[in-house]
């Protein structure tokens, strides 16, 4: 049997490449959007993609199956009444698929969604007991699939299903049998899943929260207290996914010149400048939104621009190769969320653009530390920030900047108006990261001065700073 994971960080999604060597043929199970990986390992081991197996509608990333299939001609599979609305291969509880020596045998396994289904890993070479679990997003390691997704309104009656799939399905296994989860530290799939990206059943037994004894409604409230915030446009992906995805194909640069470009933005398109935060402070174009393009792009885009909206990139290096490798990653990292309207990117520099007699700014948003915005705070004067506060409820709850409003990031885009445009505003999130994609969208937004606080509340606190609860 050969097996490899794939993880990505930032979104925390893992899938997997799963076959049997001496047959030729393997699986890929919740492929990311960036296929050419599966493509390159499975013809590294001379292994023929067969099968594309979905273990449930994923709400966080956009699935790169139809992608996949385009290239290989495998066959996509799903859970009898998963409700795609592409043709794919149905499964059912108790369904077996041999790849080989390999079986891969479908356990329903509810709870995060209706549908979503763990996947009992037997190798024949072996022996004919189970050697590992593939559990979606149903068990992760130190967590469990968050129960909400699919709606608010749904999560009691899935954390109950939760529950029955944790004592019918999941508990019974051996504790030797290993568990390769859908997610890992940085998903919003669940609450606080752990940094180790593989465990077993006996250790989860043993010191996953989710897995111990409770009764039934114990668990359910538990299940659903203190959720993180929703992935962005957790709607649209569930419907790009149920529709199946359009593949994007052979992914090549287009550069943009100014003139072209203008075309664009006089029509809403939206202007990505991806350099590093120096340079972008210093000098860039008035509405450009400002994002690092780390691992953390495709988790904040959609806190800050819309995904309808035409984007083009302002790329961090000029360099060939570097622009080959810069725009590439950043395609993918944001269609992996939905974002398939990038036009290009802009081809000529600043100077070429104020050449033109076009305009520039600088400045927009400033980090600031914690310790000079308790000055400010308390000095009282005229340029006394309002603190935005971008946590959760439950976070904010347990400690807070003293005055602090709270505005969490999911809903910073629909509450904007709450807020002065013309008054200073400081963002301030756990550690800072929330915190920088809320200062971009207001910046966007035209607001005069915005602080991003650095280091978050965990610097305030750690700099003996006064919280509120």
């Amino acid at each position: 049997m050969y097996l490899e994971q794939f993880f990505i960080d930032g979104l925390g999604c893992a899938s997997y490449l799963i076959g049997c060597e001496g047959a030729g043929v393997a699986a890929v199970i919740d492929p990311d959007r960036d296929v050419r990986k599966y493509l390159e390992i499975a013809a590294a081991k001379g292994l023929t993609i067969s099968h594309i197996i979905e273990t449930h509608l994923h709400a966080d990333h956009v699935s790169g199956n139809t992608e996949l299939q385009a290239r290989t001609g495998a066959e996509i599979y799903a859970f009898d009444g998963a409700g795609v609305e592409f043709e794919y291969k149905s499964l059912k509880e108790g369904d077996v698929l041999s790849l080989g020596n390999v079986q891969l045998a479908v356990r329903h396994t509810p709870g995060h969604t209706p549908e979503s289904i763990s996947l009992l890993v037997t190798d024949l070479a072996r022996s004919k007991e189970p050697w590992m679990v593939l559990t979606g997003d149903t068990l992760f390691v130190g967590d469990i699939g968050r129960p909400d997704l699919v709606g608010l309104e749904a999560a009691r009656g899935l954390a109950n299903q939760m529950y029955d799939t944790i004592h019918e399905e999941i508990l019974p296994l051996p504790d030797g049998v290993m568990v390769y989860p859908g997610h890992g530290a940085g998903s919003l799939c669940g609450k606080s899943i752990g940094a180790v990206r593989s465990t077993t059943i006996g250790f989860e037994r043993h010191n996953n929260p989710a897995l111990f004894p409770r009764e039934r409604t114990d668990f359910i409230d538990f299940a659903v207290a203190e959720l993180p915030e929703q992935p962005a446009n957790v709607k649209r992906i569930k419907a790009m996914n149920r529709r199946g995805p359009r593949p994007l194909g052979d992914v090549k640069p287009r550069p943009i010149t100014i003139q072209e470009s203008i075309g664009y933005f006089q029509s809403g398109a939206a202007l990505l400048d991806l350099r590093t935060k120096e340079a972008f402070k210093k000098l860039h174009i008035p509405g450009s939104v400002h994002l690092e393009p780390d691992d953390q792009l495709s988790n904040r885009i959609g806190f800050v621009l819309p995904p309808e909206v035409p984007i083009i990139l302002m790329l961090p290096n000029q360099d060939e190769d570097a622009i080959v490798a810069d725009y590439t990653h950043t395609i993918y990292a944001l269609a992996r969320v939905g974002y398939d309207s990038v036009v290009g990117y802009l081809a000529e520099s600043l100077e070429v653009w104020d050449a033109y007699g076009l305009p520039l700014t600088s400045g927009d948003v400033q980090d600031i530390d914690p310790r000079d915005l308790h000055r400010m705070l308390i000095n009282g004067n005229g340029d006394k920030p309002i603190v935005v506060d971008v946590r959760e409820p439950w976070e904010y709850a347990q400690g807070h900047i003293p005055g602090a409003q709270l505005i969490s990031l999911g809903e910073l885009g629909r509450r904007i108006q709450e807020l002065d445009a013309q008054k200073p505003v400081a963002v301030v999130c756990a550690t800072g990261s929330r915190s920088q994609s809320a200062a971009a969208l207001l910046g966007r937004e035209g607001f005069g001065t915005v602080y991003n606080v650095v280091g978050g509340t965990m610097r305030w606190m750690q700099s003996g700073l006064p919280l509120e609860q």
